[in-house]
């Protein structure tokens, strides 16, 4: 069955992707939880445009993916795992796990290190929140975390249905918790303590930066909760908070080119190593 699904890979994938776009876009207009300001026409084609960039480059730029090195090294013994004996099954848990860690303590490093601040701080830049959102990031940050995650993949010898199971679930998640939809709060207070959801990540889009500091979790929401950095709703509200980073306000910065160079503009304050008055 296993074999079957890897297979499958790409059709996996791609079903897994257009199904809970789909699902998110037709909820966020049944149920939105902010107003709409910005034709979604606007943020949509260079959202995805990017999306379509981002694929196109990752493939060019790698001989071999997540899922490919982990059949390699379950071929060829690689991995910490070829020195236990453990069940199948333990074996794709603890990678599910670790690699989320991986997926929190980079998504900090991205924060707090200015240079990869830069590159991140693009994902941040959208003036709404919505399924697409979770989607926007720059094809360099997408080269870097693709190099990180090669790295636990080889060291951990991650099996291929985990990774895939993993990569799968992630994208799913990141769309889910970036979807602009309404929660009941009793729902969206139980539901944060096994994943984590739109008003929870919502926060972290804040343009208060101690707000944009937190919450960094995509899938998980232990992590943030465990090492300190959660934060249970923003100052302003979910319906009053605004959105974005104070670098860039304007329709303009929401293209396709102008997103791409937004590393190489202005200076990169807002990160998590800014100074305490800065952030607050």
């Amino acid at each position: 069955m296993f074999d079957t699904i890897l297979a499958q890979e790409p059709m996996l994938r791609l079903s897994a992707f257009l199904s809970v776009l789909v699902g998110m876009a037709v909820w966020e207009l049944a149920a939105p939880c902010r107003r709409r300001e910005i034709p979604r026409v606007i943020r949509w084609t260079n959202n995805l445009g990017l999306v379509v960039l981002d694929t196109i480059i990752l493939r060019l730029s790698f001989p071999i993916l997540a899922v490919g090195l982990a059949l390699l090294a379950e071929e060829r013994g690689w991995g910490l795992f070829s020195l236990f004996d453990l069940p199948f099954w333990l074996m794709v848990l603890i990678s599910i796990i670790v690699l989320d860690l991986v997926i929190y303590l980079s998504h900090v490093m991205f924060h707090a290190v200015p240079a990869l601040w830069r590159l991140h701080r693009m994902h941040h830049a959208d003036l709404e929140f919505d399924v697409t959102t979770g989607l926007r990031f720059h094809p360099i940050e997408i080269l870097l975390s693709m190099v990180i995650k090669l790295a636990v993949v080889a060291a951990l010898g991650a099996p291929a249905v985990a990774v895939l199971t993993f990569e799968v679930v992630l994208n799913a998640t990141a769309m889910f918790n970036h979807a602009n939809i309404r929660l009941p709060k009793g729902v969206d207070r139980v539901l944060r303590w096994f994943v984590v959801t739109p008003d929870m990540h919502r926060v972290h889009h804040s343009v208060v930066p101690v707000e944009t500091n937190s919450n960094f979790g995509f899938n998980l929401p232990w992590w943030d909760r465990l090492l300190g950095t959660y934060r249970a709703q923003p100052k302003a509200g979910h319906e009053g908070m605004t959105l974005g980073i104070e670098q860039f306000r304007t329709p303009r910065d929401l293209r396709l080119d102008q997103m791409l160079i937004q590393p190489l503009r202005g200076p990169a304050s807002g990160g998590a190593l800014d100074s305490k008055k800065d952030r607050e």
